[in-house]
């Protein structure tokens, strides 16, 4: 006998009316906007690992056998780096393999750039930066397979096995040398050594992950809850007609997922119309060639139905009273109410998370999952939260828009909660990141270059010739063999102090490269590369992260908002023929937000400024000076955006109650 089940489904979604329309129009677009971001953020953490890939032919891989001579050397301009990559075939071997990007392997004397620094060298004098490279014309450009964006500054050079730059070029490591400078014989370019440049990228990617998915998912599930006490109400009725648990489950399971998988494939398709937008969102090392973003196929099909089974079961939870208790459904006769369990269990979960955080260094994927655990038992605590505070809100509730307002946190705290949820978990988000700020404490390398020399007699007789170059080239320093092991990281060598801006600082940079005998002269931000590429990294991650956690945070409320009006259409209808003015009801729709908002998103900007701080010790730095104001934007602006949401289904409202005969209905 053929199930009833699919045509049954399909007559009761036609026969829906407008009404249901709407609710599966907003779970759509909510499963619209889940698919995009989920998709956006794997296209992020996929492509930050690809192309930090691209970045490994640099570093060289040692090899007793080798057949050319590979050295890295980093150069700055205006404070940006040019990966400098030296290579000299040896004789006697086999010819070496071209490197990446390029067709042929480079013979002495040529020399190759990527078209950024093909750019640079045109627009900025000579003085700060042509004269650094071979004063012939570069042979060409890099390619793409060379290099990890278009915005990168690469040269290759070809060089003989005796020059400087490939012999002595790593004879004395510095302490400001790991992953900047190195050399040695190889025969190939299959180093997986990532360039100190993106080796953090994917791991902060991963963490700014952690920070959304949980969010990402909470919009999702809110989709499958839209209009769920009208599909509570239309499959009660079913099942006091007769039909069997199974098959009010499996209606509303294939319902809710054929609305997710609509609105999951239209997000889907933004991804992939919207892939050259992202491309040119800059991150790291700059903007993204537009095919490290494309996930594939499979994770395309994957989130797709990821997100409309999610919305499935989403859907399928709320309806576990109708199965067991039809007749109680019916009659709204469901006080749901939150046990005290949750609370427990909440506390349980934050002494995991000290106890497994107390003085203990954390890999990314480990601070990811105590994150996620954290989202999961406040998620778990939130709709306590709220009920309690409804019953305490109502119990000293003076004006009636209050009262209507905690008898329906006290009477429905998880729908309360979902709309508030976003906000709540966003709030750990601007918590940590406005405030947190890491960084090198009490090292100031403004306006000093440093050439590091083999020893202190070397460098003592270096100290004249510096000054030659320098006036040669017009620019006012003062030189000497110290500055106190700051810049030079202990080493032998010059520092000149240069007075004026930018342009004199690169200049310098440039004058005395003579004098580095293989080594780069570099200015102080070669020696904060590494603290730099971090904190640039997470300044990044936490712009990003908190426009993408307020945006989903808005259009959850929004959603959740419309849906509830909907939902409550015969309550509103009832409260108006009672006499209620809609002024009043629309005020308790907001008190409903505003009451559970104040309480639990302070709670989790207080945790994530908790967080921050204990991170900034950590690290041994000191708390943002602005981060207080950007807090306090950040929080202004997040509640003004989820007013604006709640208030966007002010008409909706006017119109169920417009007729309140035909809302009781």
């Amino acid at each position: 006998m053929r199930s009833p089940v699919l045509p049954l489904t399909w007559h009761l979604a036609k026969s829906s009316g407008r009404r249901g329309l709407q609710n599966h129009l907003l779970a759509a677009a909510a499963a619209a906007v889940g698919s995009l971001v989920l998709l956006t953020l794997l296209a992020a953490y996929l492509g930050a690992g690809a192309r930090a890939d691209r970045t490994a032919w640099r570093t060289p891989a040692p090899d007793r056998h080798g057949t050319a001579i590979e050295a890295l050397a980093t150069t700055y301009v205006r404070d940006e780096p040019i990966t400098v990559v030296s290579l000299a075939q040896l004789p006697g071997r086999r010819t070496t393999p071209a490197p990446p990007g390029l067709n042929t392997f480079p013979k002495q004397g040529e020399w190759y750039v990527s078209p950024a620094l093909a750019k640079l060298l045109r627009a900025l004098p000579s003085a700060q930066l042509a004269y650094r490279f071979p004063k012939s014309t570069p042979s060409g450009t890099i390619g793409t397979a060379g290099l990890a964006s278009s915005d990168e500054l690469v040269a290759v050079i070809g060089r003989a096995p005796t020059d400087p730059a490939v012999s002595k070029s790593a004879d004395a490591q510095g302490f400001y040398d790991e992953g900047l400078t190195s050399r040695a014989v190889v025969s190939g370019f299959s180093g997986t050594r990532r360039s100190v440049f993106t080796v953090d990228d994917q791991s902060a990617v991963l963490l700014g992950v952690g920070l959304l998915v949980v969010p990402v998912i909470v919009l999702a599930s809110a989709a499958g809850r839209l209009g769920a006490a009208r599909r509570e109400q239309r499959l009660a009725a079913l099942r006091l007609a007769g039909a069997t648990p199974r098959q009010i489950l499996a209606m509303s399971g294939v319902e809710a997922a054929a609305v997710g998988a609509a609105g999951a494939l239209t997000g889907a398709l933004a991804y992939g119309a919207l892939l050259p937008a992202l491309a040119e969102v800059p991150y790291s090392i700059g903007t993204w060639y537009t095919g490290q973003l494309w996930v594939g196929l499979p994770w395309v099909v994957a989130v797709v139905v990821g997100v409309a089974g999610l919305i499935a079961v989403s859907a399928v939870s709320m309806l576990r009273q109708v199965a067991s208790s039809p007749l109680g459904v019916a009659r709204q006769s469901d006080p749901r109410r939150t046990r005290l369990v949750r609370l427990v269990l909440f506390l349980a979960v934050l002494v995991y998370i000290r106890v497994s955080t107390d003085g203990r260094t954390l890999k990314p994927g480990t601070l990811v999952a105590l994150m996620l655990l954290f989202y999961g038992g406040f998620w778990m605590f939130g709709p306590w939260v709220v009920d309690r505070l409804g019953r305490i809100a109502g119990r000293f509730a003076r004006r009636p828009a209050t009262l209507l307002a905690a008898r329906r946190l006290s009477d429905d705290p998880r729908g309360a909660w979902r709309t508030v949820s976003g906000l709540v978990l966003a709030g750990f988000v601007a918590g940590f990141f406005t405030v947190g700020h890491l960084g090198i404490v009490g090292l100031d390398h403004r306006g000093q270059v440093a050439v590091p020399t083999a020893n202190a007699a070397d460098a003592r007789h270096a100290v004249g010739e510096a000054r030659r170059l320098l006036r040669a080239a017009g620019v006012d320093a003062t030189v000497g063999t110290s500055d106190d092991g700051i810049l030079l990281g202990g080493m032998d060598g010059v520092v000149a102090h240069v007075s004026g801006g930018p342009d004199r600082l690169d200049t310098a940079v440039t004058s005395l490269q003579p004098l580095g005998a293989g080594r780069l002269p570099y200015a102080g931000a070669y020696a904060e590369a590494p603290d730099t590429s971090v904190t640039d990294r997470l300044a990044q991650l936490g712009t990003a992260t908190l426009a993408v956690s307020f945006l989903i945070a808005t259009a959850s409320a929004g959603l959740t908002a419309a849906a509830n009006v909907l939902d409550r259409r015969r309550t509103y209808g009832l409260l108006r023929l009672s006499g209620t003015p809609l002024k009043v009801l629309d005020r308790a729709r907001v008190r409903e937000t505003v009451l559970p908002l104040l309480v639990l998103a302070g709670g989790t900007t207080a945790t994530g400024l908790y967080a921050a701080v204990q991170v900034n010790k950590a690290a041994g730095s000191t708390i943002s000076t602005s981060g207080a104001v950007q807090l306090a934007v950040c929080v202004t602006l997040g509640a003004l955006a989820m007013l604006a949401a709640i208030g966007a289904s002010r008409p909706l409202l006017r119109a169920v109650t417009a007729d309140p005969t035909r809302a009781t209905d």
